[in-house]
Parts: structure tokens; sequence; C-alpha cells
């Protein structure tokens, strides 16, 4: 993918088209504002050294939107109230995210934090909150609170330009995640509601294709659509009593085996307990003594 600019918005693509463990960045030149650092090192030097970066803002607290944010520990970073526990302390970004992981996981997980993912804890200097109004040469930035991939996540309508960036709302035909230990499937489906009515005509995400030139509905609704197509996959599999180890071998959320296999398998448990707890909210299904069935 290319650089392209949409008014005072730069779009950087990350890295392997912006699959994980990069993300997809934006830059705000009217503001000089940069979110989500994980796009490409070299180029995100570049943009420091050249452009001039103020301010670092992010999107939510995930390893695959901070992983150059140690490029700029001498500038103001923000991020969400509610996402900023994660970011204090490495320990509390384990319990928060990658909370299923059994001890020897959890030790090889925290080294690639600090290894890979270049984490250091960090204090913002401020809070992003929703309905937050920057104003900088002409250029409005509506910051929109849209939780449910974690609880502070937050999007960025850039109004003169008709811009709006969704960080990890990224439209991909894999669907929304949701398997962090506080997200949650019915504030993810209000979020993207919410999303979708803005009245933008780019609409940037944080991975893969990364640009959407006027999405119509049916992009939308193929993306939220995800959600319930897991949840009937689930529903006809619970025909028949079955353990969560029944449940993650039958790859409702991937498909099919991948590697590597624990990294899959913790995405696939975390998405379908999820499901899981939502069903059995509202009385449809019966845990007994860890066979999940149907009433």
């Amino acid at each position: 993918m290319k650089e392209k600019k949409f008014g005072p918005v730069l779009f950087i693509p990350g890295l392997n088209k912006g699959r994980y463990p990069f993300c997809n960045s934006i830059y705000i030149e009217s503001h000089s504002v940069l979110i989500d650092p994980a796009s490409d090192r070299e180029r995100l030097i570049r943009l420091k050294e050249e452009q001039g970066v103020t301010q670092v803002w992010l999107t939510h607290f995930h390893e695959d939107h901070l992983m150059h944010l140690d490029l700029f520990d001498d500038i103001p970073f923000y991020i969400s109230e509610e996402d900023s526990v994660p970011i204090s302390d490495i320990n509390k970004f384990m319990d928060w995210d990658w909370f299923e992981l059994k001890p020897d996981g959890r030790e090889w997980w925290m080294n690639a934090l600090e290894k890979t993912f270049n984490f250091r804890p960090r204090k913002p200097a401020g809070f992003l909150r929703g309905n937050g109004i920057f104003r900088e040469n002409g250029v409005t930035v509506e910051v929109i609170h849209t939780p449910g991939h974690t609880p502070g996540s937050m999007s960025f309508h850039i109004k003169e330009a008709g811009v709006l960036f969704l960080g990890d709302y990224d439209l991909t035909r894999f669907g929304p995640y949701y398997g962090d230990r506080y997200s949650s499937i019915t504030d993810t489906i209000a979020s993207i509601e919410r999303l979708r009515q803005i009245p933008a005509h780019i609409v940037l995400t944080g991975h893969e294709q990364g640009v959407f030139e006027s999405p119509g509905p049916a992009i939308w609704d193929r993306y939220v659509e995800v959600i319930s197509k897991r949840e009937n996959k689930l529903l006809e599999f619970l025909r028949s009593p079955r353990t969560m180890r029944d449940i993650i071998d039958e790859h409702i959320v991937y498909g099919r085996p991948r590697e590597p296999k624990s990294f899959f398998e913790l995405g696939e448990r975390a998405i379908m307990k999820k499901h899981l707890e939502l069903l059995r909210e509202k009385g449809i299904i019966i845990n007994d003594d860890g066979l999940y069935s149907r009433k």
C-alpha cells in the first residue's frame, strides 16, 4: 500500500499491508498529531524529524498500535482514561489483554511485549474523552468513544476533510475482535452502528485495506454480521453438550487450524467465551459442570 493524503490527514500504511503485528497510522498535519504509531518504524522516524510531531494519540492500548511509541518518549501522548491502566504496567497489560495465558505463555508474551513491541510503561499527559473537540488551523477533530473492542477504544472524525479513522473497527472480512478481559459484544455492535452513521466520505482503518472511499452499507453490514454468524454457528454446535475444548477445536472464529497454534487458540477461546457469557445471560444456553448446551 502507498501513503495517501486526504486534506490535512496523511494515511501511513503499516508494513505487511497493515496486518498484525503492524497497523496503519494517520498523521493530522493541522494538529501535528500522530495516531497509532505502529506502521513503519523508519517512516515514523522520518516523520518526526522532517514534519514534526507534537502529540501522539492512541485509539486504544493494544500492542500492535503502540509498537513504536518508544520513538516518541519525549513527546506527550494521550489515550482514553479507560485504556490508560494497562499502559502503565506490563503485568496489568497482561491481565487485560493476554489474561487467558498459562504462566509459561505469559512469560513468553511479556518478553515479546518488551522486545518486539518496545513496551515501556507510560503515563499519559492527559486523556482523550468522547465528544472531545480539537480545533487547529481551521480543522476540527472530534473524538468518538467507541467501546467494545476495548473499554476505551476511540475513533476520530476529521470533519472538514470528511475523514473518519476507526482504529481496530477495521471492516475486514474477519470481523470485529472482542476477546479481551473487558471487551463487550454488545458495546462492539453499538459502536459499529454509531460509526456507520457518521457523515464521512473517507473511512480509514487500522489494518489491511485501510482506505475506504464512500463505503456503502454492504461493507458495514458484512462486518457486523460476522458477530451473528459466529453466534449462530456456536448455537448449532451446542445442540449437543460440548466442552470448551470441543468449541475451540470447532474453529468457529478462524475457520480452520492456524499457526502458531497457541496464538490462534487463545483468540478462539477468548471470543467464544464472550459469546458463551452473553448467551448464558440471555438464558439461551446452560453450563452444566463444564458442558455447554442449548436449553
